[in-house]
Order: C-alpha cells, then sequence, then structure tokens
C-alpha cells in the first residue's frame, strides 16, 4: 500500500481542504482515466445492463453528502492505529438510482464494485481493485462521487467517479470505478475474502472490514511539541459508525474528564470536542476517548482504534 499525506494531523476546519486529505494506493500509481472515454457498466443480475458514459451519469438525479472518511489502514496489520481520517463534502448520483435504472433481479444479494487500477500486492500479480457490499447497504447510502468540496475529483482520489460508502471504512470507497456486478454471492478476491477482515470482539469468523469503530483524535501540536505553561485548551475530533455521543480527556493521572461535544447532526459528519485545562510548567500527557451511541468506547491499548494520547512540555 503506498501512502501519503500533505499534512500529518486534520486541520481544524470542519471540511478538510483536498490537498490535506490522505491517499492510499494499492496497486502503484493512480491509472489516467479520460473523462472523454470513460464509461460505468453495470451488469451481473440486472434486466437491463448498462453501459454509462459520464454525460449520461450526470444528468441523472444528483445527491449530495457531508461524510467523514476513514482509511482502514494496513490489511496487512489490521491492529495498528492509523487516524487517517477526513470530512469531505460529495456530490454525484445514488447507486440505488443507477441499480434502479438498470433492474435488481429478485435473486440478488450482493453488489460488487471495481476500479479501474491493476497491479501487485500481497505477492498477487495482475490483480484489479474489487470489493463487495450486501445489496440493501448498497441501496441505503453508496454515492458515485464525480466531485468533492465542490470540485472535479483529482486524478490521486478517483477521477472522474468513485463511490462513497458513508460510515464505512474507506477501503469500501472504490476509487476510478469502472464495473457494478449484481450478483447472488460474494466474490473470492484478495481484498474482498482474504484481505481486509478480521475477527470481531469476542472472537467468531472473520468478517469484512465495513462499519467504522467508535474513534478520536487530538488536535493542535504534534506528539513532543513545546506549548506556553497555563491556560490549553484540548481540541479533537470524535467519529464512528454511529454518532459519537461523549467525548473525555485525561492530563496526566487526573482521571478522564468530560468534554463539550458537538452534535453530528442529520449527517455523519465527525464531531468536534474542547475541553479547557491548565499545563503546569514540565512534561504532560493528553489522552482522549470516544463513547458512541451503541455504548461501543476506545479501548485503551492493542487496537486500532486505541485511544488516542500526546505528550507535550510545558514552558
Amino acid at each position: 500500500m503506498q501512502a501519503a499525506s500533505a499534512d500529518p494531523s486534520i486541520p481544524d476546519a470542519f471540511l478538510t481542504p483536498v490537498d490535506h486529505v490522505f491517499v492510499r494506493s494499492h496497486l502503484g500509481p493512480p491509472p489516467e482515466l479520460d473523462a472523454a472515454t470513460w464509461t460505468l457498466s453495470v451488469e451481473g443480475l440486472v434486466e437491463r445492463p448498462l453501459r454509462l458514459d459520464l454525460p449520461a451519469l450526470r444528468r441523472m438525479a444528483r445527491t449530495d453528502v457531508t461524510a467523514f472518511h476513514e482509511c482502514f489502514g494496513s490489511p496487512e496489520r489490521p491492529d495498528v492505529p492509523t487516524r487517517a481520517v477526513a470530512n469531505l463534502a460529495w456530490s454525484g448520483v445514488a447507486l440505488s438510482a443507477v441499480l434502479d435504472l438498470a433492474g435488481v433481479r429478485p435473486q440478488a444479494r450482493h453488489v460488487w464494485l471495481e476500479g479501474a487500477d491493476r497491479g501487485t500486492f500481497a505477492g498477487e500479480r495482475g490483480v484489479a481493485y474489487l470489493k463487495d457490499l450486501p445489496l440493501d447497504r448498497a441501496r441505503e447510502e453508496v454515492l458515485l462521487a464525480d466531485t468533492v468540496n465542490g470540485a472535479p475529483l483529482p486524478g490521486r482520489h478517483g477521477f472522474p467517479v468513485r463511490a462513497v460508502v458513508p460510515r464505512l471504512f474507506g477501503t469500501n470507497a472504490v476509487k476510478w470505478l469502472t464495473r457494478v456486478v449484481v450478483a447472488d454471492h460474494r466474490p473470492e478476491h484478495l481484498f474482498t475474502t482474504r484481505l481486509y477482515t478480521r475477527v470481531p470482539p469476542g472472537g467468531g469468523a472473520p468478517q469484512p472490514v465495513r462499519e467504522v469503530d467508535v474513534n478520536s483524535q487530538l488536535l493542535g501540536p504534534p506528539d513532543g511539541a513545546a506549548v506556553p505553561a497555563g491556560p490549553y485548551r484540548v481540541t479533537g475530533r470524535a467519529w464512528g459508525f454511529a454518532a459519537v455521543v461523549a467525548v473525555e480527556v485525561a492530563v496526566d493521572d487526573g482521571g478522564w474528564r468530560p468534554a463539550q461535544l458537538e452534535p453530528r447532526g442529520p449527517q455523519p459528519v465527525w464531531q468536534r470536542f474542547t475541553l479547557p485545562c491548565a499545563l503546569a510548567p514540565g512534561r504532560h500527557l493528553i489522552r482522549c476517548r470516544a463513547t458512541d451511541a451503541r455504548g461501543r468506547v476506545q479501548p485503551p491499548s492493542g487496537a486500532r482504534n486505541a485511544v488516542h494520547g500526546i505528550e507535550l512540555t510545558a514552558r
């Protein structure tokens, strides 16, 4: 997996500037697609197979959604925190509208999304990037987006069209989308059944990586930075599949204190939290943990969404 980021921290703004959004590419450099010749095929268990070009797609009713977008991290290290997250305004066509146009057959249960990128990953050559979703989830929220933050998608983020799957990890949001397959089964594939799976809490069979964990991240100075002693405002972002209902902050060994948390509202966006405190001269450890509407709490360690902490020196 190739990774790049313009800034290791989350900008303290509601929408993340596109230049600050993390970049992930499993299969080498982004494919160079021509908007004039790009098409999206819709095939499989449909009554009317389609091949839509960009003008045809753009003539369909448009949908806008603002949502957080989080990278799961390396599929070969599923417990290592990455905290690569952004908050973005997307615009495009609902996948459900495209499926309705094609006419989904009654026996269909799954939707496969395939990108134009090809390459080698985990020792497998000539592999395409392919993901799948249950049909009901695909109908519910998936957007075929051609703009982000009011501008056309950049090449590195999926130009000309990508899938956006709010509240699910970014691995499901296929970039450079060229093919939609409606099927009655999941595909056996490197990125569907062999990678991007994990064992649920408490054990059991591995499940596909889909729903985002409850998570939070501190903003402001990077780990190890020096700050003025005295009043200090802890600031951060929290997010998850379900809305975050509480964030707590701990400074050194002072115990967990409730932070002021912005509500999520009707769209699945990240939520800002703040807590004023005072830092005496010396080194300090600041931590944050979030709780969501399902009662899930960030674990203290050993998980990809473990409690986030930074050390600061007050002078």
